[in-house]
């Protein structure tokens, strides 16, 4: 067994992500498309544990329909042979050098069948069971692209703007400090030469960006833009039926608040019935309070429009439905592949069922911390957003390595 020490910091917003727990507890916005900006926290020290496995120790992975994860495994892999060949891959270098991946990834690029590619893997690729602190098990949520309605100039019921990032918002990279600070980064603007909080949601809703041409689009519905930044990216139906694709360019840096958990420490909603659903519901009953409770979660996320594939996840690849996860970079390779085997997931007509399936990480989010934590892309359309509205799973899964690849403990 393979550990590596690594110290992660406890997420203050949410991702495009964790629709369900996302709304109750903090959680985080997508990767490249959702953001994992926030304050700064003392660290708390986790470590991952990688013990080597067998195929045969993963659940049903003879009967999982391989060539739906190949769009995934194909993106990752052209990304990831685009760097040099010598350098290190994820976080203490457990993924060995990029020129280890070389191998397995053309074996996946010439299969042609789901046999084909279950060879290709089996015979270039390691699993190993990755655990943490809590042991083997950890919590699986979904997330999807959002879809809304909208105008590229304000009028009628399109009153509701999607922002640009503002010019004078400053983010910093905190790996820039220190190692032990991957993914974590704080935002403000700078004020006689410090570096001082940005504008919360309530002075950006009440007009404090205004005049400033920062308006990316109108839509019709302020909830829908407030989910949307929870989300992280979406598509925006414009009136002659085009689609503007649109994504996350930046956070305010303020903590992220869940308005889940307002709603439930004020009674509003059973703590065990948060879900996005729920939350909208109360929401669209109580719409003189629906400002005030989105105004709780001071965090604010700025959009950028989109061209090509998409949405576009943290690895900077186009995610695929059904096949991206989003993993805490900090434990996990970006790009690696993930032998997912997750309970109760949910599935069409309000059914649950177990989920067992060949996933690429290739996101991540503010919510999404730990060695077994993920988030599953969904796609979009109304039966992604239930599926990822009510998945809270639990789980574990298998990290798939080239074995020419020894982890660097």
């Amino acid at each position: 067994m393979v550990s590596f020490s690594v110290r992660a910091f406890p997420a203050s917003l949410a991702p495009l992500a964790a629709v369900a727990l996302l709304l109750l507890s903090a959680c985080g916005e997508m990767g490249a498309s959702r953001p994992t900006t926030g304050t700064a926290e003392p660290p708390q020290p986790d470590q991952v544990s990688l013990k080597p496995a067998k195929f045969t120790d993963l659940a049903e992975w003879a009967q999982d329909d391989l060539l739906a994860a190949k769009p995934a495994l194909t993106r990752s892999c052209d990304r990831l042979l685009t760097q040099d060949e010598n350098r290190s891959v994820g976080p203490a270098g457990q993924g060995g050098k990029v020129a280890d991946w070389r191998a397995g990834c053309g074996a996946i690029e010439k299969a042609s069948t789901s046999a084909a590619l279950r060879q290709a893997l089996e015979t270039h690729f390691q699993p190993f069971e990755v655990s943490g602190r809590d042991g083997r098990q950890g919590l699986f949520t979904g997330y999807y692209e959002a879809e809304l309605r909208g105008a590229r100039r304000p009028g009628g019921a399109f009153q509701t703007p999607l922002y640009r990032r503002p010019e004078d918002l400053i983010t910093v990279e905190l790996i820039d400090w220190r190692a032990d600070w991957r993914g974590q980064r704080i935002a403000g603007r700078v004020v006689e030469g410090r570096l001082r909080p940005y504008a919360d949601r309530k002075a950006i809703e009440g007009g404090s960006l205004r005049g400033r041409g920062l308006e990316l689009v109108w839509v019709d519905d302020p909830v829908d833009a407030f989910f949307l930044q929870i989300q992280g990216s979406g598509r925006v139906i414009l009136p002659d039926g085009q689609v503007m694709r649109v994504g996350f360019a930046a956070q305010n840096g303020q903590a992220y608040v869940p308005i889940g958990r307002v709603l439930a420490d004020k009674g509003a909603i059973p703590r065990d019935e948060v879900s996005m659903q729920t939350i909208r519901a109360w929401l669209s009953a109580h719409p003189k309070d629906a400002a005030e409770i989105m105004n709780a979660n001071p965090s604010f996320v700025f959009f950028r429009e989109l061209s090509g594939e998409g949405p576009l996840g943290a690895q900077g690849v186009a995610l695929t439905p059904g096949r991206s996860l989003a993993v805490d970079p900090s434990f996990m390779p970006l790009g690696a592949p993930v032998w997912l085997e997750l309970e109760d997931v949910p599935g069409e007509a309000s059914k649950t069922g177990p989920l067992r399936r060949l996933v690429v990480a290739q996101d991540t989010g503010g919510a999404i911390r730990g060695p077994v934590r993920g988030d599953l892309f969904w796609g979009y359309g109304d039966t992604a957003a239930d599926r990822a509205g009510r998945m809270k799973a639990k789980g574990r899964y298998f990290l798939l390595l080239p074995r020419g690849a020894a982890p660097i403990s």
